[in-house]
């Protein structure tokens, strides 16, 4: 019985590991080929003639801020920041894993922010400062997954540590 019982055991633990794709292959894109059995081209270079460096690339075209903070907004940006930014970004402009954020509302437009927060991704595969950036912190932003009012929650956070009343 003891060794009946070992081997439905076995058995269960090898058929629930699931598919044998590794991690890399999921992700790895998938090319084809209109001639059977030549390799496919690889793919083009992005194209960065199109990006709009003030607005990045996302579905944002224009943000309203308001003259005033909005206390509320600023409240619930700082405890997504807590949470999701905090440990790679500092809030002086001293660079933790990804660059401080003080000063950030100055150099780039609501737009641009909250397309990078939401979109990260093909931003910086497409904006030469982010790239510039990146050689420097060496860590791609993760996409944090964030809604459109948790991002802007978190602008109005960073405006509020760059000094906005």
């Amino acid at each position: 019985m003891y060794k009946l019982s070992f081997f439905v055991v076995a058995f269960v633990m090898l058929t629930s590991c699931g598919d044998k794709k590794t991690k890399s292959e999921e992700n790895a894109p998938t090319t084809t080929s209109s001639d059977e059995g030549m390799p496919a081209a690889p793919e083009a270079a992005p194209d960065v003639s199109t990006y709009d460096p003030n607005r990045g690339l996302g579905k944002f075209s224009t943000v309203d801020l308001g003259d005033k903070l909005d206390v509320a907004m600023a409240a619930e940006g700082d405890k997504i920041q807590s949470v999701k930014c905090s440990s790679c970004h500092k809030m002086t402009d001293e660079k933790l894993v990804g660059p401080g954020w003080k000063g950030v509302t100055s150099r780039h437009k609501p737009e641009w922010i909250m397309n990078f927060i939401t979109n990260p991704d093909p931003m910086i595969d497409k904006d030469p400062k982010l790239q510039a950036q990146l050689e420097i912190c060496l860590v791609r932003m993760p996409n944090q997954a964030l809604s459109d009012k948790d991002a802007r929650n978190l602008l109005e956070f960073m405006r509020k540590n760059d000094g906005v009343k």
